[in-house]
């Protein structure tokens, strides 16, 4: 993978996918109501009656007579498009851990998009700043859409920080160990992070798909975004793509040659902030 950061398509690319994500996560009830059957007819007629308020084209006709439209469903397509080829123009930026794997490219993808979210959501709040203090006309949705965009960029940012290896770890018993017993820590410290996403998401999806996502829970607030319904499903999938990016990591890194880990100032690690600020 190229060194080197920053093209234009490195960044349209995510763009791009946050907008088309945007859209499907807001209309996700169309696909819920013309492809999934509902066992109670309340319900459907609950989350019917939610998403034709919400619907930002109530106008268009739907495909076949449903709820989904020709936006819609050009969304639906364009966002594993956009995923695709943005995981392929990705390249390593100058800080970042070397080495990163072909399949690592989903995570450095998902690391783009998380900054793109953190511009959108800065747009938003400055945006709210203006309206609020300037025009004295302050919005109803910019507070809970900023909530909303923070917490999709905490739990993205949790996958991407797995790939980089730069959570938290304390290395004092690690160090000291020799590379056949660093490896069986890195194999319990494994097991350990797999078997806790599995008991999460075994024990709460039935809480979570049922009780959460099909009946479309809102907020509460004047906005009333889905923010219930669509948060705790993601929680579950980051989770469960933190759990097999730990395995990744522990085959990636199993012939690595073992580090030593102190207070001091690591070269490499000067080098790579001298390189990202152009003085390399």
């Amino acid at each position: 993978m190229q060194k080197k950061s920053g093209e234009l398509a490195e960044w349209l690319f995510p763009l791009a996918f946050v907008g088309t994500t945007a859209w499907l996560i807001w209309h996700l009830p169309a696909f819920m109501l013309d492809w999934i059957p509902y066992t109670s007819d309340s319900m459907r007629a609950q989350v019917e009656a939610i998403y034709i308020r919400a619907d930002i084209t109530p106008d268009m006709v739907g495909i076949f007579g449903g709820h989904i439209d020709i936006l819609d469903m050009t969304a639906l397509i364009l966002t594993p498009v956009f995923a695709f080829f943005g995981a392929q123009s990705v390249q390593r930026a100058g800080m970042e851990y070397e080495g990163a794997s072909t399949i690592d490219r989903i995570a450095l993808f998902i690391g783009r998009v998380t900054m793109m979210m953190i511009a959108v959501m800065t747009i938003v709040m400055l945006y709210e700043v203006f309206m609020r203090y300037i025009m004295e006309r302050p919005t109803e949705w910019a507070n809970e859409m900023t909530l909303w965009f923070a917490s999709f960029v905490f739990l993205t940012s949790g996958f991407y920080a797995m790939q980089q290896r730069c959570h938290i770890r304390i290395f004092l018993i690690y160090d000291m160990a020799p590379r056949w017993l660093q490896r069986v820590f890195d194999s319990l410290s494994c097991l350990l992070i797999v078997t806790f996403a599995f008991a999460l998401v075994f024990g709460s999806y039935k809480q979570v798909f049922v009780n959460k996502l099909y009946k479309w829970e809102l907020y509460g607030s004047a906005f009333n975004p889905p923010i219930p319904a669509t948060l705790q499903p993601m929680v579950l999938i980051m989770v469960s793509l933190v759990a097999a990016q730990a395995v990744l990591n522990l085959i990636a890194d199993w012939n690595k040659e073992p580090e030593i880990h102190t207070d001091e100032p690591d070269p490499e690690e000067i080098k790579a902030l001298k390189r990202a600020v152009g003085q390399d």
